[in-house]
């Protein structure tokens, strides 16, 4: 296993369709894909990587200048032209690497500091901006562009429609949630232009805290939804209390079908500023009565997600997960 804090994202232009690779290739998690000289073959394996693979650029492979260790969490600064209370948001998206939700279950995530050259962003990126003075106030915007080591160029954030006054020096926690990771970084507001379209410079961040997270990693909500199992089917209201990219569990208040009947759950999401409404087949995989005898508490398996589902999911169940940091 390769040190997290050695590892940087494969360059896509070195990783070809039957070429041998030229270095190991890792996971987030620093666990070997595959070795040095192994020739990738199919087309979704080569997609894989160049979105999810890392390679080990540990210090035998660098000059004396590069052999410091990337910041930890209390060294890292969040802007290039940081305000004077740059120090006190610091610790809003530096937390441990590990933690755990309010039921207790393992999160397993692991971070990884990066500089913005290494993140793979692209025009059209969904944003949200989390007021740092007063972290109810959430906007979603989109990225424009950047120029490096400057700002970053993202649409002016709106409330129901009309354009939100954002004052120059405003900080914000920024996130973005593109495939299978959660991004974080502090920035601060530069300047807000109107004409000839409204957009908003932030200040360019130095390093961008990147958090891979596992299939298995729960969830804390709080989400009503409406099952329905078996056949004859029968059909129940449920509150769902955590969710994965494998499945979920929460109460009923009557007991419907049996372990391993097949059904449909549907539920609303809240992702990109829009609510979502998903239909996941699911398979029931544990049933048992809780202590008042009035509710019964199910784990449900998701089985075969449609691929627009499956997008929607992911983005939720990530942005979820990066704000309980």
């Amino acid at each position: 296993m390769s040190q997290l804090n050695e590892l940087q994202p494969v360059d896509k232009d070195k990783i070809k369709l039957g070429v041998p690779l030229e270095s190991p290739i890792f996971d987030a998690w620093g666990n070997q894909l595959f070795d040095a000289g192994a020739v990738i073959t199919k087309e979704d394996e080569l997609q894989n990587l160049l979105e999810d693979g890392y390679i080990d650029t540990s210090p035998q492979k660098k000059s004396p200048e590069q052999m410091q260790p990337l910041p930890n969490g209390s060294q890292a600064k969040g802007f290039s032209q940081p305000p004077t209370n740059s120090a006190a948001i610091a610790p809003a998206i530096l937390a441990s690497t590990s933690t755990t939700n309010i039921n207790n279950t393992e999160l397993n995530k692991e971070s990884v500091m990066l500089d913005l050259d290494n993140v793979r962003w692209h025009v059209g990126e969904t944003f949200f901006l989390q007021v740092h003075d007063n972290p109810s106030i959430r906007y979603t915007v989109k990225l424009i562009g950047y120029v490096k080591n400057q700002s970053i160029l993202v649409t002016a954030p709106k409330i129901d429609g009309r354009g939100a006054i954002v004052r120059d020096g405003q900080t914000f926690i920024v996130r973005a949630f593109p495939g299978k990771k959660a991004y974080a970084f502090t920035a601060a507001a530069l300047k807000s232009v109107y004409t000839p379209h409204a957009y908003l410079h932030l200040s360019y961040p130095k390093i961008v805290r990147c958090t891979a997270i596992r299939q298995s990693s729960r969830a804390s909500v709080k989400i009503i939804a409406s099952v329905s199992i078996g056949d004859p089917e029968q059909t129940s209201a449920a509150v769902l209390s955590d969710i994965s990219m494998g499945g979920t569990s929460g109460l009923l208040k009557k007991q419907i079908g049996k372990k391993n009947d097949h059904g449909l759950i549907k539920f609303k999401v809240n992702t990109a500023g829009e609510d979502v409404l998903l239909t996941i087949p699911i398979i029931v995989r544990s049933i048992s009565e809780t202590e008042n005898s009035q509710e019964f508490r199910y784990g449900f398996e998701f089985s075969e997600i449609a691929t627009q589902s499956k997008i929607i999911l992911s983005s939720f169940v990530h942005q979820t997960l990066a704000e309980i940091e």
